[in-house]
């Protein structure tokens, strides 16, 4: 349901710019656009629209009540489980942007829809990971044991049938024989419920769900995207190219601060991360349980502030197009996302 609307804030357009260089100082060197959301006089959106997490807090969350933002705020107009769908979202305008698995953007953009990646949101790296886990007296223990049984994930298509896939074919499974591992879709938040009533034969977790569904014990990883691909950065946040060449200086207050929240996470203590996610949580008020948040590690993005490279992209357009879903040499890296806007870009 959309939050009510925000009543636009008059800025100049010298004082917004102002705003926007005391945030890059700060940090140093290191389809159709959504309407309706408040402007400045001299054009630009200032009130993003987004869909959220139940139970989680998202970077740009995170930037916004750590004031870094600048003279932007948010309007959450609902939650997702799916990175597709948000992205999807983005593309057509019902929201400003939207954060999927690089693999998914691609997808996307290979339709035809201009959208442009802005930055990293979340990645893979030794505390931020996706498990495939069983129970503990599960017969299955290697790829060929998955074959007729069901693993179940957020969504189709994205970055756990990704890695599946991945896993299956290093493992000598062909495709035909990959073909009969039914990836069925689970809201993460049942995912360890429908797993332990066997439902299920396998189930992604990953984050602070991961965490809590191993101390409470009985289960058992067959793998995971870490062990698999090592450290990397997975997805990223979209905006429409139209929106991107009409609020430039929107993005870039934007990009800027999400990469200065990525920073912050990483340079904080867990506690005090923690803690303050558990703050923004209760203050949203939309009656979510904080209790997973003390198993958060890490956001998991890989580069400084970030900061994309082509290599996050270029695993998955192989991916796809062994897949047959596009076009071998259809799309270059550098097609699908930009760091222009972002203040640790070049640093």
């Amino acid at each position: 349901m959309p939050a009510a609307p925000v009543t636009p804030t008059a800025r100049t357009r010298r004082q917004f710019l102002t705003l926007l260089g005391i945030s890059a100082a700060a940090v140093g060197c290191g389809t159709a656009t959504a309407t309706g959301g408040p402007a400045r006089p001299g054009g630009q959106v200032t009130t993003l629209k987004y869909q959220g997490s139940v139970g989680a807090v998202t970077l740009p969350e995170l930037a916004a009540d750590l004031g870094f933002l600048g003279g932007l705020t948010l309007e959450w107009v609902g939650n997702t489980i799916s990175g597709p769908q948000d992205i999807q979202s983005a593309a057509t305008g019902q929201i400003h942007f939207g954060g999927a698995f690089n693999g998914a953007i691609v997808k996307l953009a290979a339709g035809k829809a201009p959208i442009k990646a802005v930055i990293s949101y979340y990645g893979v790296d030794q505390d931020a990971y996706s498990g495939y886990y069983v129970l503990e007296d599960s017969p299955i223990r290697s790829a060929r044991d998955l074959l007729g049984k069901k693993v179940g994930m957020n969504t189709l298509g994205a970055h756990s049938q990704a890695v599946l896939d991945i896993y299956l074919g290093r493992n000598g499974i062909g495709k035909a024989d990959a073909a009969k591992v039914e990836a069925l879709v689970v809201p993460p938040v049942n995912t360890e419920q429908t797993l332990r009533q066997r439902q299920i034969d396998v189930g992604v977790l990953g984050g602070v769900l991961r965490d809590k569904a191993v101390a409470a014990g009985g289960i058992r990883p067959l793998f995971s995207d870490f062990d698999l691909l090592g450290r990397f950065s997975a997805g990223s946040y979209v905006m429409t190219q139209r929106f991107i060449k009409e609020n430039p200086d929107t993005v870039r207050a934007f990009t800027t601060g999400v990469a200065k929240a990525i920073e912050w996470s990483r340079t904080t203590p867990r506690e005090e991360v923690v803690a303050r996610m558990e703050s923004i949580i209760r203050k949203r008020g939309r009656n979510e349980d904080t209790a997973t948040l003390k198993y958060w590690r890490s956001y998991g993005v890989a580069e400084t502030g970030g900061r994309i490279e082509d290599k996050e992209f270029a695993l998955w357009l192989d991916w796809l197009a062994q897949r047959g879903e596009i076009k071998a040499g259809q799309l270059k890296p550098s097609d699908l996302y930009t760091n222009e806007f972002n203040a640790y870009g070049k640093g």
